[in-house]
């Protein structure tokens, strides 16, 4: 039988006041019941961020570097269990287990980077202008923050944003996507373990539109951390404005890997397949288009088209296996409409996939062919919108500066790649791409624990969550001013 998971309030693992619950299945194979989750009310959300609230004053008041001890026994308890949560990571969401066991490490590094920048939470003392006088910034907790996470990497995401509000002393409670919470509650029950106090992580599963709701407009929720398409993420930035809530956004993508004719194809190529067909492009990083210059084009595309078929797909536990099904019905009939889109357009053309996979080992998931059309134009829909799919559009270009012209002209701007062995050509599109990433002589995807990440655009709000940005993210900075001279000195005025 499969397990009923609970959500975790107050430091206990209660069931939610609505006695409703919902079903989480392999993708892969929709008979392997992976658990039932609690379908949450707003009540069990009052009482999650009541249990925060309740828990900030300690927790804010612990040091930092004991707040850091329990991330170092976060990384181990991580390290522990890598493997058992990774095969659930594959049964949960389909992407390959080297893929999962990636996303575990990502939430182990992230673990490990959190216990040092406890020990690290630097503020700037600067000199006054005035004598006697000291002047320094500190950064502060803010106290409740509410995390909403993708189902695309379920540990990795969670992490970025879980570790970062608590080890500068902020209580949460978190919501996972309800494609992917079973991992989510693991990762509860090891910070549980870990010894972190009553009430710090909350966390409730349910429908975005009860419990995301209720807790944008909740008054005693300080910030929002919000990871997930750039509809909702505009929803949220609407609401938290009316009320100058601090709000942290990573929206959609439209990234592109550019290809220029003296670039290593063989590089570009890997980079490329494993860009837009790792996690069955199911990133915000996902490569959705290669721009290619004219020269190679011919070359470059049949050779890709050649390994995109040859991709084995299927269920992600077959270590064999390099591409996992989609996440569910609705993201399948999601990437079968966008290519009925793209055959509709005019001169694109079909030249690989475009099917789902629905015989034999596929035949109880959610596949989908690896897809490819060429002959893409900048202005078509397969061009400009995030598909969130294994379909990959070929744009074919001229000179370094169309190819960036191409790039910029989405309404995202999260990551982007360029393949080249000029150093000057590397160097002006370092400068000129508008995105918040930008790789040389590697695939759109990547991205590093330790590193700022986000992008322009639609794809955010300036933020970036991700290495030592995050910890700004979630503290209020604060000025102090320290006068030992025993008497009134007026800034600007005693001084001249």
């Amino acid at each position: 039988m499969a397990e009923e998971y609970k959500n975790f309030i107050g430091g206990e693992w209660v069931k939610s006041k609505s006695n409703k619950t919902f079903e989480n299945r392999n993708p892969a194979d929709t008979s392997d019941l992976v658990g039932t989750f609690q379908l949450s009310s707003r009540d069990d959300v009052d009482a999650a961020v009541t249990a925060a609230q309740a828990a900030f004053p300690n927790w804010r008041d612990t040091p930092a570097p004991e707040r850091a001890d329990y991330m170092y026994r976060v990384a181990n308890k991580l390290r522990e269990r890598k493997e058992e949560i990774a095969k659930l990571m594959t049964r949960e969401m389909g992407k390959v287990i080297a893929e999962t066991r990636g996303d575990m490490q990502e939430g182990i590094d992230t673990a490990d980077f959190a216990a040092g920048e406890g020990r690290r939470m630097h503020g700037q003392t600067v000199p006054s202008e005035l004598r006697n006088k000291a002047a320094y910034v500190i950064h502060r907790p803010m106290g409740v923050w509410w995390l909403i996470t993708p189902w695309n990497f379920p540990i990795a995401i969670p992490t970025w944003k879980t570790f970062p509000a608590i080890t500068t002393g902020n209580t949460i409670v978190i919501k996972p996507a309800t494609d992917t919470p079973a991992c989510t509650a693991k990762l509860m029950e090891i910070l549980d373990s870990a010894g972190i106090p009553k009430g710090v992580i909350n966390y409730v599963t349910g429908s975005g539109r009860i419990v995301g709701e209720h807790l944008i407009n909740h008054p005693d929720i300080k910030g929002i951390s919000f990871t997930g398409s750039s509809e909702v993420g505009k929803r949220i930035a609407e609401v938290t404005g009316k009320t100058l809530k601090r709000c942290s956004l990573e929206l959609g993508g439209k990234n592109a890997q550019i290809v220029m004719a003296d670039a290593n194809l063989e590089l570009a190529l890997d980079g490329a397949l494993w860009g837009a067909f790792g996690t069955t492009g199911q990133r915000c990083t996902a490569t959705s288009r290669i721009i290619v210059q004219e020269g190679v084009h011919d070359e470059f595309l049949a050779e890709l088209v050649k390994r995109a078929k040859a991709l084995k797909v299927g269920n992600g536990l077959d270590e064999s296996v390099e591409m996992g099904p989609l996440v569910s019905k609705a993201q399948q009939e999601t990437v079968a409409s966008y290519v009925k889109i793209g055959l509709e357009e005019d001169k694109a053309e079909l030249v690989c996939g475009g099917h789902a996979l629905t015989d034999g080992d596929c035949a109880k998931g959610f596949f989908f062919e690896p897809t490819i059309f060429d002959k893409v134009t900048p202005d078509m829909r397969i061009a400009q919108e995030e598909i969130f799919g294994p379909v990959l559009s070929i744009l074919t270009v001229k000179s370094l500066d169309e190819a960036i012209e191409v790039l910029n002209g989405t309404v995202y701007g999260l990551s982007s790649s360029i393949y080249t062995q000029d150093v000057n050509s590397a160097m002006r599109a370092i400068e000129r791409i508008e995105a918040g990433i930008t790789y040389v002589n590697g695939p759109t995807i990547g991205a590093e624990c330790h590193l700022p990440f986000g992008g322009v655009k639609e794809t955010g709000n300036g933020h970036r969550e991700g290495g030592w940005t995050a910890y700004e993210i979630f503290t209020e900075m604060k000025t102090v001013y320290i006068d030992y001279s025993g008497k009134l000195q007026r800034a600007q005025i005693d001084n001249k």
